[in-house]
């Protein structure tokens, strides 16, 4: 007989980036199964209107604004994770910044890229590992990647390379911790509606009836999914794409 799939009610549940885009779809979904979660992002004034959006969902959120390529300011979340959860059963990393080419961006710019789409991963990871070991039931590590790590398209150099360090991260990671019962997934969008794209909303609305661009919900719901497969089951690298591509 099939191993049941796990459930998401109560699970305590941080989540970088979550104030919008895919992290808030994220969020919202992890909410309607009754998940507590934590989530934080730059924006005070993104951070108050998921909070709002949340009452509407029978799980439990915590948010506070933090720069999540600043070590310092991790360390703040965590405490606040500490407080408010009072322990770790799931890790959500999904923040993420744009950047010109090596060539056209500064270096004060692609650092900044750096720190935040793959440093911010490693150090929320260990910091994450560290809290589910001590609740000695295991958990999951879930990273949201790109398939910009894939496709390595001509001006993305940079922002390439972190997805490509994220998806190498959730690989080589998941092998260290297996024994531990800890899984570690990398989810890797393609094209998605959000704020990161020059395409103005209409247009974006006008790709995503096209089937040239997924949904943040198309994400979400692949997280969802990948967050309650049974504990003997790990889905190491999930790439979803809309049905139309151009690369």
């Amino acid at each position: 007989m099939r191993n049941k799939h796990d459930t998401l009610g109560g699970k305590r549940v941080l989540v970088s980036g979550g104030t919008t885009g895919i992290g808030k779809a994220i969020v919202l979904s992890l909410l309607s199964e009754g998940a507590r979660v934590l989530t934080f992002g730059r924006d005070e004034m993104a951070v108050a209107a998921v909070m709002r959006e949340a009452d509407q969902f029978p799980g439990e959120l915590f948010g506070m604004s933090a720069e999540a390529g600043s070590s310092e300011a991790l360390e703040r979340v965590f405490a606040k994770v500490d407080e408010k959860l009072g322990g770790l059963d799931i890790l959500v990393c999904n923040t993420g910044v744009a950047s010109e080419s090596l060539d056209k961006a500064s270096e004060e710019e692609w650092r900044y890229v750096v720190d935040v789409n793959l440093l911010s991963y490693m150090g929320c990871a260990k910091a994450a590992m560290a809290r589910i070991k001590a609740g000695g039931a295991g958990g999951h590590l879930l990273f949201v990647g790109s398939i910009s790590a894939e496709i390595k398209a001509p001006g993305e150099s940079v922002y390439a390379a972190t997805k490509a360090g994220v998806q190498a991260l959730a690989e080589t990671l998941r092998k260290e911790v297996a024994d531990l019962g800890i899984k570690v997934t990398c989810i890797q969008p393609g094209l998605v509606s959000s704020d990161l794209h020059a395409a103005s909303p209409a247009e974006q609305r006008a790709m995503v009836k096209n089937g040239q661009m997924l949904e943040p919900e198309d994400v979400a719901e692949a997280v969802a999914f990948s967050l309650t497969r049974s504990m003997s089951c790990d889905i190491v690298n999930l790439r979803i794409e809309p049905i139309k591509v151009n690369y």
